[in-house]
């Protein structure tokens, strides 16, 4: 998948950071730039009578003249960087964000969330809802400082054999083809003829090599451990400068209530994440 289109989610509330770092990606990847920065507010309540109070009005008025403010100041600032971008500003309600985030997301090819806007937890949450689960769009979630680029040099490929996990790879074609070496990680692998054949991680590998993509199939023992803490350890001793992974291979109320490699990479990843659903 080319990336021509990058979303990238800003909060209302500080995006100095993430502006820059959608920048820098779209300026090394020659991808037009559409910043959405996004302001939600609470539900409406009432006073008297079943009548709107007027507390939540002004506040809601405030809101949008500080977000309207916020989106001119991003304008002027893209405005120097010679990039082709647009910029949308987005009032909306707790209730409503994701499906707003999703309608955005179908035309990009990727959406982008930094370390600012993953520090709104709430907005993170309907981002991976709307833009993940709505969409077929990949989501690259940096909550870490370390910067995202658009040429990483080290790349590793979290493998399962699950649709998720394929439909990843492949949306993260582009990038897996410019890397100077591509780690397909499997954590305690089965072979198994209908989980991962006969050698694990010797099918993915044999695609992507035909693809151009210079790989190397790393089978890693759990011993006991979290899969997602071993991702991420594997991940720092390869130098890996990006994990590619599939989410959400099991139902969301599981990795709700029992935990899960996915919720855990997000919410414990200092490492830029390319996820697919």
């Amino acid at each position: 998948m080319s990336i021509r289109t990058v979303l990238s989610i800003l909060t209302s509330k500080y995006f100095d950071e993430d502006l820059k770092a959608a920048v820098e990606f779209c300026g090394a990847s020659g991808a037009h730039l559409t910043a959405v920065v996004i302001c939600m507010g609470a539900s409406p309540t009432t006073g008297g009578y079943n009548s709107l109070s007027t507390v939540w009005l002004d506040e809601r008025q405030r809101e949008i003249e500080e977000l309207v403010k916020k989106a001119e100041e991003i304008k002027e600032n893209l405005s120097r960087t010679g990039l082709s971008y647009d910029v949308q500003d987005v009032y909306t309600e707790f209730a409503f964000a994701r499906e707003d985030i999703a309608e955005r997301a179908l035309y990009a090819d990727v959406v982008l969330v930094g370390r600012q806007a993953c520090k709104d937890e709430e907005l993170q949450k309907r981002v991976m809802d709307g833009a993940l689960f709505q969409t077929p769009t990949p989501v690259i979630i940096n909550r870490g400082r370390r910067p995202l680029s658009s040429t990483s040099k080290s790349i590793v490929l979290a493998w399962d054999s699950s649709d998720e996990a394929s439909r990843a790879a492949r949306q993260a074609l582009d990038l897996l083809k410019m890397a100077d070496c591509v780690y397909v990680t499997m954590v305690d692998p089965v072979s198994r003829e209908r989980v991962n054949g006969e050698e694990p991680g010797a099918d993915i590998a044999s695609f992507l090599s035909r693809h151009g993509v210079k790989v190397q199939v790393d089978r890693v023992a759990s011993g006991g451990n979290r899969a997602d803490e071993i991702l991420r350890q594997h991940a720092t001793d390869v130098n890996a400068d990006l994990i590619v992974m599939g989410a959400y291979n099991h139902p969301r109320w599981q990795q709700t209530l029992f935990g899960g490699v996915t919720r855990n990479m997000i919410e414990q990843s200092s490492m830029p994440i390319f996820m697919a659903h």
